[in-house]
């Protein structure tokens, strides 16, 4: 007998997040920079506002900071891959409706600090320093 999921089940928002990667699956990433880029600013271009300004200059930020990473999408968020692995990427807030978008690292970042380390972090906007902050960070993720 197949085992029971929750009264509930996925939400429309976590189906919508898995038919979007199923599809980014049957891309071959890093095979075409241009081509992977232009997939990802095109999404980015679907995204509602604050969401769409604030992953732009994320996206210029992060290339900026380590032109070595590939961007890609992932759950149909913006990312960015260190080889075949996803290191950082874009949550935007209204992706699940939340109150501020998310930067995250996966746990390839070289972010360790001790045993406990933040590998998110909120964003409802983008200043000045917060860019010098996350591109330092990204730096550091990437090792």
């Amino acid at each position: 007998m197949p085992a029971k999921t929750g009264a509930k089940g996925f939400s429309e928002d976590e189906r919508s997040a898995v038919k979007e990667a199923m599809q980014e699956r049957k891309i071959v990433w890093g095979k075409d920079r241009v081509q992977d880029e232009r997939a990802v600013l095109a999404k980015i271009a679907t995204f509602p506002e604050p969401d769409r300004s604030m992953a732009t200059r994320l996206h210029a930020i992060i290339l900026a900071a380590a032109p070595q990473l590939s961007p890609r999408l992932w759950y149909g968020m913006p990312a960015y891959s260190k080889g075949e692995d996803v290191l950082c990427f874009f949550q935007p807030a209204s992706k699940f409706k939340a109150r501020y978008g998310t930067l995250g690292f996966s746990d390839t970042a070289n972010l360790d600090e001790g045993a406990l380390w933040p590998t998110s972090f909120a964003l409802r906007e983008l200043e000045a320093t917060d860019e010098a902050k996350i591109t330092s960070l990204v730096k550091r993720a990437v090792g």
